[in-house]
């Protein structure tokens, strides 16, 4: 997967706030051990699900897009922290275990 230019998924958070649409900005904000997106990736959700950019992979990116979604609801911001031990790392077959904190929050135009 080609990341995506940090100026990108704001400038695009930014269109779609200009525009009237709700949207949260998620940021990586620390990590440890094997992490797909290094500290300061961004990926912005519009409020009808729409997003661009990447914090992560799989199941966890789907939770901090739902978890964007009701930012924009509620504007009440999130901090999330997602991860898995080297021990349990190991039982699903993948080389090693790690978190990753994202930061979620709805932004204004």
């Amino acid at each position: 997967m080609m990341a995506l230019d940090p100026e990108d998924v704001l400038t695009q958070a930014a269109a779609w706030a200009k525009a009237g649409d709700g949207v949260a900005l998620a940021t990586v904000i620390a990590t440890w051990g094997s992490s797909p997106r290094p500290a300061g990736s961004h990926l912005a959700i519009a409020a009808d699900g729409r997003f661009i950019g990447s914090v992560s992979g799989g199941c966890v990116e789907g939770s901090v897009i739902e978890q964007g979604i009701e930012a924009i609801a509620d504007g009440e911001p999130r901090l999330l922290t997602f991860g898995v031990s080297d021990e349990q790392a190991w039982s699903v077959g993948l080389a090693c275990g790690g978190t990753v904190k994202i930061y979620v929050e709805r932004i204004e135009a």
